[in-house]
Order: structure tokens, then C-alpha cells, then sequence
């Protein structure tokens, strides 16, 4: 399958290279190829500059926003969150159109330090700003509930069985993304309804904050017990 990854950072690397791994033809896209490859410092995060990650990823092309779009027949939101929409009207929104846009990011607005506090909250999501920014591409808002390296391979979490979501207004793409997330590995997928759900999975984010703290490692995630 193709697959374009918007995002070069931490979450858009970690699920770029794992699709890549599985097979897939994978464009990972940002704004500014050509400054992004010539990086050569840390980035804010402390990650290795691209071009370093790149060399070990051969098999995964960079380009915009708009060629990652184009490319890929399912489109995987790994930007930051609260310059979600920016890249996405980047990508262009024809080259959305009908396409099943994962959205797997998080609102988090990091003006007053941290930790981070939503920028969107209760009544509204980002999920749903998405879909109603693009009404022609089927947003399905998942993994956001855990750590990039969790999203890309829940085995990581040795013997421990835990729970992603699935929110969207469309059933076939929710469909699409399912088989998707089992092919990662995760095993135990609820969809929770429609986009509007994503209220729910994006408030998660305060306490996953507050564990991570408390537990010094990301390398968690939710079970529901039923």
C-alpha cells in the first residue's frame, strides 16, 4: 500500500519506518524537504537531525506536504498538533479528497510550557476541526492514546495487552484503518462511533502526561477490562 506520512518528527519517523518495514510504500512529507535534509543539529526534542534518520531509511522518500498527499492512498497526520491544519491545507485538499486521513495527533499547545494544555477541548476536537476543514477526505482519529513507539509496535510493551480507538464518520475507512492497526500489532481496537468521539481519546492526553511523569517512562497505555 502507499502510504504519505505528514510530519517528520518523532511520531512521523517512528510510524514512517514501521510501514516502511511492513512493506509499504511509504513518502514521509513536510513543509520544506530541502531544509529539513540539510539540517544537521538536534532538533528541539533532542532527536538526530533527519538527514541522519534518512540514511538508516533509504526505502522511505521525502517530500512536501503535497507529494506526500498525493502519494499516499491512506494520509497519516503526524504534525504537531496545533499546526495540524496548516500542513493539511499544505497537502491541499484535492489531493485529500476521498482518501482515508489518519489523524493521529494530539492538540497539545506548549505557549505556556510544560506541561502542555489542550488547545481544543471538550465541545470540539481536533479530529473534528480536520473533518470539517476537508468535509471530502474520511478522517479517522486513532493512536494518539499512547507513545509513537507504542503506535508503530505495541509489542513493545512486553506481555502487556492494551487498548487503541477508532472514531470517524466513515464506516468502510474506519474498516480500512482497523486492518491497518492489526498489521502493526494491536489487538484489541474499539470504535467508539463517530468523530465527535475523539473529544474522549483526545482528553486522555492530561493524564498520560501526568503518568508519564509519575511512571518516568512512556512506555505505557490503557486496557479496557470488560
Amino acid at each position: 500500500m502507499k502510504i504519505g506520512v505528514l510530519g517528520t518528527g518523532t511520531v512521523g519517523r517512528t510510524m514512517a519506518a514501521r510501514f516502511a518495514g511492513l512493506g509499504h510504500d511509504v513518502t514521509i512529507g513536510t513543509r520544506d524537504p530541502a531544509t529539513t535534509a540539510a539540517r544537521t543539529e538536534p532538533d528541539a526534542m533532542g532527536n538526530p537531525p533527519f538527514s541522519a534518520w534518512a540514511a538508516e531509511h533509504p526505502e522511505v522518500k521525502l517530500g512536501t506536504f503535497a507529494e506526500a498527499a498525493v502519494q499516499g492512498e491512506i494520509v497519516v497526520n503526524a504534525t504537531g498538533g496545533v499546526g495540524s491544519i496548516d500542513a493539511l491545507t499544505l497537502a491541499g485538499a484535492d489531493h485529500l479528497r476521498g482518501k482515508v486521513l489518519l489523524d493521529i495527533a494530539n492538540p497539545l499547545d506548549f505557549s505556556r510550557g510544560f506541561p502542555p494544555s489542550l488547545s481544543v477541548k471538550d465541545t470540539d476536537s481536533l479530529g473534528e476541526q480536520i473533518q470539517r476543514s476537508f468535509p471530502d477526505a474520511r478522517v479517522v482519529k486513532a493512536l494518539n492514546t499512547m507513545t509513537a513507539g507504542l503506535m508503530a509496535d505495541p509489542a513493545q510493551l512486553a506481555g502487556g495487552e492494551h487498548t487503541t480507538f477508532v472514531s470517524g464518520n466513515d464506516d468502510a475507512a474506519k474498516k480500512t484503518v482497523t486492518a491497518l492497526l492489526e498489521s502493526l500489532g494491536h489487538d484489541d481496537i474499539i470504535d467508539l462511533g463517530d468523530i465527535t468521539t475523539a473529544r474522549g481519546t483526545e482528553m486522555i492526553m492530561p493524564i498520560w502526561l501526568r503518568l508519564f511523569g509519575a511512571l518516568g517512562t512512556p512506555i505505557f497505555n490503557i486496557k479496557v477490562v470488560r
